[in-house]
């Protein structure tokens, strides 16, 4: 009996990513099912009624959420190509730069600098790049988080690539760039150049059009028509 794998994300959410890329690395057939948050489906509901959002990983009936804890279960599922060292504590410290990309990263970025302005948003930038600044420290010398391959850091991470350049655009400032981050630079196109990434990012134009309206919604100004 083949395995049942439906993963449900919505269009624009960088986390169901995390877990798409994740099954393909792992050579792992699913099915996607794409979910409208404003008019969620029961489906959604009844797999996830407590958070009713999206990642939800489907398999074999049973729902798993959040993206972290799906890539866990991922990892712990199907052992082929390991997003984690086998060494304790360096699979300590992937799992700490995922929950850094949650806590911190993404944090910072999206709500203190894209959904900010004036004085808020400067400390948002001030935070945001020392947070930019510790990554760009952990990777100095390696292709991506966990040497050679691809892992669990930059699944986690992976938003960066392309989100973080929209933010930037919308937000109208700058944040990396390759004279101070180098190595994140480097890892950012070696991360969107590898073939599981290929065909999963959002449109870009529809994207930052969205991100224009929920930052004018923030800032309480009138959407653009």
């Amino acid at each position: 009996m083949a395995e049942e794998v439906k993963v449900f994300r919505s269009w624009s959410s960088p986390f169901p990513l995390r877990v798409i890329w994740a099954l393909r690395l792992k050579g792992v057939k699913f099915d996607v099912i794409c979910e409208d948050l404003s008019n969620k489906s029961p489906l959604l509901l009844q797999y996830n009624p407590v958070e009713k959002k999206v990642p939800v990983l489907v398999h074999n009936g049973k729902a798993i959420c959040e993206s972290l804890v799906i890539l866990e279960y991922i990892e712990e599922t199907w052992k082929q190509t390991p997003l984690l060292p086998e060494d304790p504590y360096q699979k300590a410290i992937a799992r700490f730069w995922a929950k850094f990309s949650d806590d911190k990263v993404f944090q910072s970025i999206k709500w203190d600098v894209l959904l900010k302005e004036g004085k808020e948003q400067e400390e948002g930038i001030l935070a945001s790049l020392q947070n930019l600044r510790y990554l760009e420290e952990e990777l100095r010398g390696k292709k991506f988080f966990g040497g050679e391959a691809i892992g669990l850091a930059d699944l986690a991470l992976g938003w960066l690539a392309y989100y973080l350049n929209i933010f930037e655009e919308v937000a109208g400032l700058k944040l990396v760039d390759q004279e101070s981050f180098p190595s994140l630079v480097a890892w950012m196109q070696e991360f969107a150049n590898a073939p599981v990434v290929h065909g999963s990012w959002p449109d870009r134009d529809k994207l930052a059009e969205k991100l224009v309206a929920m930052r004018e919604a923030s800032l309480g100004k009138e959407t653009r028509k």
